[in-house]
Parts: structure tokens; sequence; C-alpha cells
């Protein structure tokens, strides 16, 4: 295989979810993969594309004007439309007090500092906003670097009722406070649509385990701006060159190689591989992610999602193997978290560092280094080799109940089933 870095440049473009440079990302790994396979000699392991839906949308047009002037702005995606002025309401953290004694927003937009919590986004709907508007970044950052782009609307906010969203520069928000605007034009004429995305995956069949099953996942899509290259352009390489190595080098049990598309919206591609490979999830005792890594500055990190004696297995196998990381035990919001959901145990691997950030325009190749993509890598051969060919695999399959309320929490259940817990205890009560 080429040099990790040199893929790593290859595949450092924008690449969304559902998109044709997304395609053509796909398309660059399968080429990998069935290249890896054909100078092992292995004529029995091919890449298989799995297509899946994702939502999206197309907007047509979206534009604030406010005291005559064009704020830069980008949509909530599947917010649906509007073409109206709204009166303009800041509303601080909007908290249950912040609320109190508001009444009908009716032909408000409202002003939000973030939008993170289902609860805020409830109230707003139950209120009756028109619409609503987050700020992102700095007072000083312009709007370039601002790193704007468009979101979807959480499902979990959408089952509360849809009101069109925008996203601001906090420069422009702090603008509108301070100069005390109150009314503003707001248009967004969007449609939407439910474009196709797609998983590579390839399996290498065990030797003498070969019914019991590892995945090894990390995905190769991108945010709309940056190249992606830290996330995850890095962890789908060094997914291939794990790949590269096993192909050669198969081990006890089956290794299921998973390249996951559509991450960056919501996990989708695990999900749907998830949804898809239900059949096989019963003989798929482990998982391993990798979701950025190969930063020339930082610490390597690993996420253990399982049982307490993961967390202590890795701790200890790390200290055996010389491999310096902060291990931490909890939910990895990557790939490996709808696996966990299937009561996969499941180690997350990547590297962090503070000198770089993902999800901006600054996602690119110069904090990256081959040196320490090669160290990540080496480690996850290792792992996953002793894993693969253990007796007994390290740790039961199965999530204690901590990790299951974290989990209910991660995919918006908690609520649900607190919900259902009081009409229990209602109906009991009777």
């Amino acid at each position: 295989m080429r040099e990790l870095m040199d893929f790593v440049k290859e595949l450092s473009f924008v690449r969304v979810g559902g998109s044709a440079e997304e395609k053509r990302a796909a398309e660059l790994i399968m080429g990998e993969v069935n290249r890896a396979a054909e100078e092992a000699g292995r004529e029995d392991i091919r890449g298989e594309y799995m297509t899946f839906q994702i939502p999206g949308a197309k907007v047509e047009k979206c534009s604030i004007q406010a005291a005559g002037r064009e704020i830069p702005c980008v949509p909530f995606l599947r917010s649906g439309s509007i073409d109206r002025e709204c009166g303009l309401v800041y509303m601080d953290e909007a908290s249950e007090i912040d609320f109190a004694g508001v009444g009908s927003l009716e032909g408000k937009v409202v002003l939000l500092n973030k939008l993170a919590e289902e609860e805020v986004y409830k109230r707003l709907v139950e209120h009756k906003a028109s619409a609503f508007l987050v700020m992102q970044g700095k007072y000083y950052i312009p709007e370039k670097e601002a790193s704007l782009y468009a979101r979807r609307l959480r499902e979990n906010f959408a089952r509360n009722g849809v009101i069109p969203g925008f996203v601001i520069t906090a420069a422009d928000a702090l603008w509108l406070v301070q100069e005390e605007v109150e009314k503003i034009q707001l248009t967004l004429k969007q449609e939407d649509t439910d474009p196709e995305s797609q998983n590579i995956s390839a399996v290498i069949e065990g030797t003498d385990l070969k019914e019991e099953s590892i995945i090894l996942t990390a995905h190769y899509d991108s945010v709309p701006v940056g190249t992606g290259s830290w996330d995850n352009a890095t962890g789908a390489v060094a997914l291939l060159a794990i790949f590269r190595h096993f192909v050669k080098n198969p081990t006890r049990r089956t290794l299921r190689f998973l390249w996951c598309g559509s991450e960056e919206l919501g996990l989708l591609g695990s999900k749907a591989y998830v949804e898809q490979q239900e059949e096989l999830l019963d003989k798929i005792g482990f998982c391993f992610n990798f979701d950025m890594c190969g930063t020339a500055l930082g610490v390597n990190k690993i996420f253990a999602t399982g049982v307490n004696e993961l967390r202590t297995f890795v701790e200890q196998y790390c200290k055996i193997t010389g491999y310096s990381a902060e291990v931490g035990a909890g939910i990895h919001s990557s790939d490996s978290a709808p696996f966990c959901d299937k009561n996969i145990p499941a180690l997350g691997l990547s590297r962090e560092t503070t000198t770089a950030e993902i999800h901006t325009i600054y996602d690119l190749l110069p904090t990256l280094s081959e040196k320490a993509m090669s160290k990540n890598v080496a480690f996850a051969v290792r792992i996953i080799k002793d894993v693969a060919n253990a007796a007994v695999l390290p740790v039961k399959k199965e999530m204690p109940e901590e990790r299951r309320k974290e989990l209910d929490k991660f995919f918006h259940r908690d609520k649900d089933k607190d919900a259902d817990k009081d009409k229990d205890k209602a109906k009991e009560e009777k």
C-alpha cells in the first residue's frame, strides 16, 4: 500500500453524505480494497457497496435581511419554509425561566445562543415561534472563518413539530442585539429529498472460529467545510491499512470491515448496516471503530463501551504493549454506537489534539503525520489480532445498566422511556 498520508491527501475533499463527492470517495476506497485483495491472491474477497437512503433537502433560497443589511446565513435542512417579516426576540439560554410569561411567539423569530436540547426546541414549538436563529463562532470571527454550513434538523426535534431554522455568525447576532433590531425578513424555500448514500463492506473469513465475527468501522464522509482530512480521511485510511494487513494474515475469527457513509449526518451508515444485517448481529462479538487519528501533536484516546472489565482490559493492554493512551468509558459519538446499542462491546480508537479543529474550514492536512498514523495503525493491528485470535473474547457481549442509560440518552429514547414509566405508574395507582 502506498504511504498512509498519500491516500489521506487523495481523500481530502468535501464529501458530504449523499453527494456525488461521497460516491467518488467510496469508489477510491473500493479500488484500494479490491487491489489489496488481488495483491494478496485472495480472489474470494471483494468489496461490496451497501446502499441506503438518507433524509436530505434541496434548498432553493435562504436569506435574512435586517435594517438594510443582508445577513449571511445557512438553513437547518428539513425545517420547512418561510417568507415573512418577523419580530426578533433574543432569549439567552431559552430556559424554562426565559419562556415564563412570554406567551405566544407567533410572528416572532427567536435568537438562541445554541440549540442542543430537545426541551428548548419543544418550547419554541409550544409557544408557536415562527422561526429560530442559532449563532455560531465568536464575535471577532468573520463569516468565512465561522464555518457556517447547513445542518439537518434532528429527527427527535422534528417529532415535536417543524419550525424554519437558520444559522448566523456570532458577529451578526451581536449586531442584531446591540442595534436592537426589531424586525427581520426571513426567506427559506426548501424541498425534502431522499438521496442515496453507501457503505463499503469487505469480509475476511476466519480460519477456525469463522462463525464468530469482529466488526471494524470508520466513516469516510465529511461535513461541507474543510477537507475532512483529520475527520475522517485518517480513520478511513487507517482501516484500509488494517485491512491490507489482515487480508494477508487472517485471524481465527471473521473480520468484517465497514467504511460508513453519512456518519456526519447522524451515524446513518452504521445505523443502516445494523438494520440491513440484523441476522449477523448475533455473530458479532466485538467492534473496533476508528474516528480521527494521525495528528502530529496530541494524545491517543480509546473509548471503551461495554462492561466495566473492558476498560480494565484496555488499560492493562496499553501497559503491556507500551501504547500511551487516555482510556475512557462511555459512548463514543461515532459509528460504534449503533453496534453498542445491540449489546456489542466496542473500542473507539482515535487521536486528539487541541491544535486543530474538526467541522471547520481548518480540518486540513498540515496537522497530520505519517509517523503518528503508522503508530496508531500498528497498535490497532496488534490489539485486533490478539482479540480476534483469543481463545475466548475478553469481555461479555452485554451493556451494563449505566451504559444502557447512556445509550438511551444518546439515541434520544430516555424521555420516551420516562414517559412510559409514568404511564405505567399511573395505571398501577388506579
